[in-house]
C-alpha cells in the first residue's frame, strides 16, 4: 500500500495500523535527519514524535501529489532547528556547541560531512532536494525517482547530479574536500540510521493519542463507534461527511480508500457469516423440535389425547419459525439501525452529506435557516426510507418497472415535501440542480486536479461545467430517460437495488464522460485531459465497488 494510500486510511478512519505501518516506514529518516542535527539520541527522538504528530494533525490536508518523504524532511528540518534554538537557551547548549565544535576538521569522512549535510540540503532548491532524498534517503532507482517527480529518467539523473554538486560545492566552503563520487557512497552508507528499538510503537500511539486529545468530536462508546465505521461507508454521503462533496465520482472513494473499504465489506461479511450461523442454529432448533413433535404425536395417537407439552412444542415451532422468516428477509445493516441511537447516528451523517450537495442551492435561492435545516432533514429522511427499500429490492428481486415504481413513489413524495416547503419558483431551480449534480460534482472535484493558477482553474472548470450539462441531457435522451433521471450513481437507488440497473448507471456515466472528451480538447491542457482519463477511470471503478459494498451491505440476511 503506498503512503499516501495509508494517509488517507488513516485520516478517513483514525486507523492506528495505518499510521503505525506510516511511522515503520518513514521513521528511520526522520530520526537520522533529526539526530545529525539535534546531535542527541534523546532530542532526536524527541523531534521524530513531533513531526509524526504533525503528520497525524495535518494528514487530511496534505496534497495526493505531495512527495511525502520531501515533506517529513521538511518538517524534521524545523522542528530540529526549533529544539536547538529551544536548547541554546538552557545548559544544553554548551553541550551542543561542543559537539558541533568537533567537527571543524576538514578531512572528508562521515563525522565531518554529517553536522553540515542538513544545511547543505536546505540550501538546494526543493526540486533538487526532493531528488536527492529520494535518491540516497529512500533508496529509489533513478526511473523511481522521474516517475515520483513527473520527469524522464535523464531528466532525474541531470537533477540528482546537480544536486550532488552542489552539496559538494557547499561541503568546499566549510574547507571539506570531498569529490560528488564520495560524498554519493558516505549519504548511501550513512544517511539513514536505524531508530532505538520501541520508538516506533511509542511515536505512532502518542501522535494518534495526541490527535485524539484534540479532536472536538465527542466520545461515542467503542460498541456504537465500531458500528458506524461500518455503516458510514454503505450509502450516499457518508463518505461526504468526512469532508468530500462528491458521491462516488473520484474523490468521494479517494478519501474511502478502495483497500478500506474491502477491508470493512470483509468484516461485514464476518458479521453476515456469523447471522448466518444464527438462522442455522434455528433452522437446527426447528428441526429438532418438529421431531419432537412428530415422535410426541406418533405416540399420542397410539395412547391417549394430545397433551399440553405438545401444544407447547408447537408453540415453540411456529415462534421458531417466524423468528427465521424475520431473520432471513432483513439485512446487516438493519440489525445496526435497530439501535436508535446508531441510527441517529447515521441520519446525522446522511444529513451533512446532503447538506454540502445541496448548499449551493439554498444559497442561491436565499433559503432562511430554517428552511434548509428541514431540506436537509427532508433529504436524510428519504435516504434513510431508501436503504429499507433497497432491501426490498434485492429480496424480491424486481426487476426496472418494479423498482421505478417503488423509488418513483418515494421520489415523488420527496418532491411534494420540497415543493411545499420552498415554494413553486424555487423548487424548479431544485429539480434543475438535482438534475445537474453530476455535472457540478465532477467539474468541481476535476478542478482541484487542474492545472494552472486559481484563476484559470476556475474559467476551465466553468467551460467544463457547461459542456457536461450538454452531454449529460444527450446521453439520457440517446437511452430514451427522462431529463431528470440521476446521473449520480450512488444517488440513483435504483443502481443498488439491482446489479442490472447499477451496469446501466455505470454505462450512462462513462458515455457521458465519452461524450464530453473531444469537446474537453478545447478547455484542457494536454496534461490536464491525461488527468481527465484517469478521473473517468477511477469514477467508474470506485462506483462499481461502491455498489457491491452496499448491495451487501443491504441484501437480506437469507440470501
Amino acid at each position: 500500500m503506498e503512503d499516501h494510500e495509508l494517509l488517507r486510511r488513516f485520516s478517513r478512519e483514525q486507523s492506528q495500523d495505518a499510521f503505525t505501518e506510516l511511522v515503520n516506514r518513514r521513521l528511520n529518516l526522520v530520526y537520522s535527519a533529526a539526530l545529525r542535527q539535534v546531535r542527541s539520541p534523546q532530542l532526536a527522538e524527541e523531534v521524530s514524535q513531533t513531526v509524526f504528530t504533525n503528520l497525524a494533525r495535518h494528514a487530511a490536508k496534505i496534497a495526493p501529489d505531495t512527495v511525502l518523504t520531501a515533506w517529513l524532511y521538511q518538517v524534521t528540518r524545523h522542528a530540529a532547528v526549533d529544539v536547538i534554538r529551544r536548547e541554546a537557551s538552557r545548559q544544553a547548549r554548551e553541550q551542543i556547541a561542543f559537539q558541533m565544535s568537533e567537527l571543524q576538521d576538514p578531512s572528508a569522512d562521515w563525522s565531518h560531512i554529517e553536522p553540515l549535510l542538513d544545511e547543505a540540503m536546505d540550501s538546494l532548491d526543493a526540486t533538487d532536494r526532493t531528488a536527492l532524498l529520494l535518491r540516497y534517503f529512500d533508496n529509489k532507482s533513478l526511473r523511481g525517482v522521474g516517475e515520483a517527480l513527473g520527469v524522464s529518467e535523464d531528466a532525474a539523473q541531470k537533477r540528482v547530479t546537480r544536486a550532488v554538486e552542489r552539496l559538494r560545492e557547499h561541503f568546499s566552503k566549510h574547507k571539506i574536500n570531498a569529490g560528488t563520487a564520495a560524498i554519493v557512497g558516505l549519504l548511501s552508507a550513512n544517511a539513514i540510521q536505524a531508530a532505538p528499538a520501541g520508538l516506533a510503537l511509542s511515536v505512532a500511539t502518542t501522535a494518534v493519542t495526541g490527535l485524539t486529545a484534540l479532536s472536538t468530536t465527542t466520545a461515542i462508546t467503542k460498541t456504537i463507534a465500531l458500528t458506524m465505521t461500518a455503516t458510514q461507508k454503505l450509502t450516499v454521503t457518508a463518505f461526504i461527511a468526512a469532508g468530500a462533496i462528491g458521491i462516488a465520482i473520484y474523490e468521494g472513494f479517494q478519501v474511502n480508500d478502495l483497500r478500506g473499504q474491502i477491508e470493512v465489506l470483509h468484516r461485514q461479511q464476518q458479521d453476515q457469516a456469523a447471522l448466518n450461523n444464527q438462522v442455522q442454529e434455528l433452522q437446527a432448533q426447528h428441526d429438532r423440535a418438529k421431531k419432537q413433535v412428530a415422535a410426541l404425536l406418533a405416540e399420542n395417537a397410539a395412547r391417549r389425547p394430545v397433551t399440553n407439552e405438545t401444544f407447547q412444542l408447537r408453540g415453540e415451532v411456529s415462534q421458531l419459525r417466524r423468528e427465521k422468516k424475520e431473520l432471513g428477509s432483513t439485512s446487516g445493516l438493519s440489525k445496526v439501525t435497530a439501535n436508535p441511537e446508531a441510527r441517529k447516528m447515521m441520519r446525522e451523517q446522511q444529513k451533512m452529506g446532503m447538506s454540502a450537495i445541496y448548499q449551493g442551492f439554498a444559497l442561491d435561492v436565499k433559503l432562511t435557516e430554517p428552511q434548509t435545516q428541514k431540506l436537509n432533514d427532508l433529504l436524510a429522511d428519504h435516504i434513510m426510507d431508501n436503504v429499507e427499500n433497497v432491501t426490498i429490492g434485492l429480496r424480491e428481486k424486481m426487476g426496472p418497472n418494479q423498482l421505478t415504481q417503488m423509488f418513483g413513489a418515494q421520489e415523488a413524495d420527496l418532491n411534494a415535501k420540497i415543493r411545499e416547503l420552498v415554494g413553486d419558483e424555487a423548487f424548479e431551480k431544485y429539480q434543475d440542480y438535482s438534475m445537474n449534480l453530476v455535472s457540478t460534482i465532477s467539474a468541481k472535484q476535476f478542478q482541484s486536479m487542474m492545472t494552472g493558477d486559481k484563476v484559470a482553474k476556475e474559467e476551465k472548470a466553468k467551460q467544463m461545467l457547461q459542456i457536461l450539462k450538454e452531454e449529460s441531457q444527450a446521453v439520457l435522451a440517446g437511452a430514451g430517460l427522462p431529463a431528470d433521471y440521476q446521473l449520480v450513481p450512488m444517488l440513483n437507488f435504483r443502481n443498488i437495488a439491482s446489479e442490472s440497473e447499477g451496469e446501466k448507471g455505470l454505462a450512462l456515466l462513462d458515455s457521458l464522460y465519452t461524450r464530453a472528451t473531444p469537446r474537453l480538447e478545447t478547455v484542457l491542457t494536454k496534461e490536464d485531459q491525461a488527468k481527465f482519463q484517469e478521473f473517468r477511470a477511477k469514477a467508474l471503478e470506485n462506483t462499481r465497488a461502491a455498489f457491491v459494498m452496499n448491495r451487501t451491505l443491504m441484501a437480506p440476511i437469507g440470501n
